[in-house]
């Protein structure tokens, strides 16, 4: 008899909480707006983040519920964004294009190196070893793994082991802000051309003996763009508050430290740099 009051008293239990369980699903469930898979399956599966949200999935949910545009996927092509936007019933909109930028110049053709590195071929493992043996604490170490984190194929290492970035296929994911131990990238408004490409903190003509291409702080860019460039840390601070800077503020820096975008030519430096003609590392360079 015991038995069978305890396979009814089992079989109770059960019904009771399966009930709590159906009327919970029936009173807690939230009905989702079938649109997001639609406008899901439009967007491209890229998952890259860009967009400020952690994936497609979410940017599809912030898309129906009309808190973004459809052109804040900067993967998406246009004829991309004007599906979402016709489906949906909203404007394209207008999203200001970035994409990712190196502070650093100092590839092996102008920067010493001070220790030779032998280890996982990786940056992240280099500057834990002293900050990676080059001459330049700050500088880029060289060894990649900007490129091997972006999914985009947008950049790639030159002659000089130094990075560089197709712009036409960067969609500032930030893959590469996150890989670089240096801390060396940033995403920048592709129209705002000027760049320091230096991140150095040390001051004076000291510091070429280790980069021929750095940042001595001497301040005629900030002499010849008062207001919109001014020195700070030993390097020179942009401000596009009051509109593009002019051309001019860059043509007189000795070094090319800061420079200018171009679309077709890339990185551009003044009148007044020194020329580097060297295609090999520097002679008195770790080899």
């Amino acid at each position: 008899m015991s038995l069978v009051i305890v396979v009814l008293a089992l079989a109770a239990l059960m019904f009771l909480l399966t009930s709590v369980l159906v009327a919970a699903h029936r009173w807690l469930h939230v009905v989702e707006d079938p649109r997001i898979d639609q406008v899901e399956e439009m967007l491209p599966h890229a998952n890259c983040g860009a967009c400020g949200l952690p994936g497609c999935r979410p940017f599809a949910e912030a898309l129906v519920r009309g808190e973004v545009s459809p052109s804040g996927c900067t993967v998406g092509n246009a004829a991309q964004h004007r599906r979402i936007a016709t489906f949906l019933g909203v404007d394209v909109g207008v999203s200001e294009r970035r994409v990712a930028r190196l502070a650093c110049a100092g590839g092996t053709n102008v920067a010493r190196s001070r220790a030779r590195y032998r280890g996982l071929g990786s940056c992240g493992a280099a500057a834990l070893v002293s900050g990676g043996g080059k001459g330049c604490f700050w500088g880029c170490l060289g060894l990649a793994d900007c490129a091997a984190a972006c999914d985009f194929d947008a950049i790639y290492m030159d002659a000089h082991d130094l990075p560089r970035v197709i712009e036409a296929a960067c969609t500032a994911c930030g893959d590469c802000v996150r890989a670089c131990p240096k801390d060396l990238f940033s995403l920048q408004p592709v129209e705002q051309p000027m760049w320091v490409a230096c991140a150095s903190r040390a001051s004076g003509d000291a510091i070429l003996e280790e980069c021929e291409v750095a940042c001595t702080a001497c301040a005629r860019c900030a002499v010849d763009a008062p207001g919109q460039i001014s020195m700070e840390g030993g390097l020179p601070k942009l401000d596009y508050s009051g509109g593009s800077i002019p051309r001019g503020a860059i043509e007189r820096c000795p070094t090319g430290a800061i420079g200018w975008f171009e679309k077709e030519r890339g990185f551009c430096v003044g009148a007044s740099a020194r020329r580097i003609i060297r295609r090999g590392g520097r002679p008195d360079g770790a080899t």
